[in-house]
């Protein structure tokens, strides 16, 4: 199973329908807390998972925010 770091935008205007898209979507992503930019203005998001895959990785988010979401996949690495 692989990493993925999930990176989500939306609009100023979205913040609303991005947060009400949770509603009824079962996820192991509900109810946990993550890093966003909404209330410092930046209306970004991010989310580490686990998944098989980057489809997997997004699946995880409701239909509004996968569409605005780009997965990434990701391993520790060591800075010299």
């Amino acid at each position: 199973m692989a990493r993925f770091l999930l990176h989500h935008r939306h609009e100023p205007d979205e913040c609303g329908v991005a947060f009400a898209a949770w509603k009824g979507h079962a996820s192991p992503l509900r109810h946990q807390q993550t890093f966003g930019t909404c209330r410092a203005g930046g209306h970004e998001i991010w989310w580490l998972v686990d998944a098989d895959s980057a489809e997997e990785a997004l699946e995880q988010l409701p239909y509004f925010l996968a569409q605005r979401t780009t997965a990434a996949e990701i391993a520790a690495i060591t800075i010299p």
